[in-house]
């Protein structure tokens, strides 16, 4: 399939290493962007991201020559028409996307495949733009793409199987790790990590533990690569606010996935974290952060509601159709690099154990926030574990 010519819709940072893994895997590829500067910017970005692997010597020199002469630059979507796969990296707006799509169909052959980046928005929206929606689905990459394993293949409601399982095998292709997610709100990894921040966030508000001792507690005693407020410093928290937002909207209001005022005001202050020099920690050579206080038993308590919350979510998206259990676990280790799959972890700390905690932050909340999902409670009712 290294034959099939492949277009990429936006030029930003997840269109260029779209771009650059399937150049990567012997694709002539067509990279689209409305504005020149940017093509301008990507293929400088593109060759310098490339040499430092010369420098590493994790590449030849000749290798990104060949990758960046397969790259093609593209002020208009008219070579589009040679491509069998098409994939949408350009802001999420959802205006934008469709007009898009309604090009590119004008454009693209028959049986040539669109797919979406999208991390937000529904796949059924944009698809309702396109008068042939069963070619149409998501195709979400993570940041930086050329980095991140996972792959979420996310099928509309109009999408035929063949184009599912023919676009799935593509993304296989690529040496990548792919799963099979529902299309609903935040997929599966966007939805499942919500509670990592913001219950992480609630505990800072109700005065459990400061900042720096619940990153570390997440690190230290969780075995997670970040603290969820170093994660969401560096993600930025315009980004990562956004995205609860959304999610939150999306999901009719439920309690569950609630935004805090503390990371609201982190953005009304214009405090987004590391790309601004401010968030939860200061950044730059003056910086004068707190140390965490390192204690076991309140950094397990700490480790121990997160976890419980992220796996009642986990448990959710199965038992909402979203994933099998497989996915979701695959999907939180590949995605997010979370130390263990969610429900395996359940598995080894005892369902009756993780609904207990759930159990008791309902009785002491009286929140819908701490409702323990019926899968779990049929699960420890039953006897069974998820594997």
């Amino acid at each position: 399939m290294d034959d099939e010519i492949i277009g990429v819709a936006g030029a930003g940072t997840m269109g260029q290493g779209i771009a650059q893994i399937a150049s990567q895997n012997n694709h002539k590829v067509y990279l689209y962007d409305a504005y020149p500067d940017q093509l301008g910017k990507a293929k400088h970005a593109l060759r310098k991201i490339l040499q430092r692997q010369v420098e590493k010597k994790r590449m030849s020199q000749e290798e990104v020559d060949a990758i960046m002469d397969r790259i093609h630059f593209e002020e208009d979507l008219t070579n589009f028409g040679e491509c069998s796969l098409v994939i949408e990296a350009v802001v999420e707006d959802l205006d934008i996307k469709q007009d898009v799509f309604q090009r590119l169909e004008g454009i693209v052959s028959h049986d040539c495949i669109l797919a979406t980046n999208t991390s937000s928005l529904s796949i059924a929206s944009i698809s309702s733009a396109l008068k042939k929606p069963n070619r149409f689905l998501g195709i979400h990459f993570f940041n930086p793409a050329p980095i991140m394993p996972l792959v979420e293949i996310v099928p509309g409601i109009a999408t035929s199987e063949e184009i599912t399982q023919s676009a799935r095998q593509q993304i296989d292709n690529w040496d990548k790790t792919t799963v099979l997610a529902k299309d609903t709100p935040g997929f599966i990894v966007n939805r499942v990590a919500r509670p990592f921040y913001s219950e992480a966030i609630r505990q800072y508000e109700e005065g459990v533990a400061d900042i720096p001792t619940i990153d570390w507690a997440m690190k230290e005693i969780g075995g997670f690569r970040m603290g969820p407020f170093e994660l969401m410093d560096f993600i930025g928290h315009d980004v990562n606010y956004k995205v609860t937002e959304t999610v939150f909207k999306e999901f009719f209001y439920d309690p569950r996935f609630k935004p805090s005022f503390t990371q609201k005001r982190l953005v009304e202050a214009g405090w987004l974290g590391k790309k601004s020099g401010k968030g939860f920690y200061e950044y730059g050579d003056d910086a004068d952060n707190p140390e965490p206080t390192k204690n076991e038993d309140l950094g397990q308590k700490i480790v121990d509601r997160i976890v419980a919350m992220l796996i009642n979510e986990a448990a959710d998206a199965v038992f909402m159709n979203v994933a099998t259990v497989e996915d979701v676990d695959l999907a939180m280790t590949k995605g997010v690099n979370y130390p263990k799959g969610l429900l395996k972890w359940a598995d080894e700390i005892g369902l009756q154990e993780v609904l207990d905690r759930i159990t008791r932050l309902q009785t002491e909340y009286r929140e819908d926030r701490y409702r323990p999902n019926p899968l779990l409670k049929r699960r420890v009712r039953n006897g069974e574990t998820f594997y």
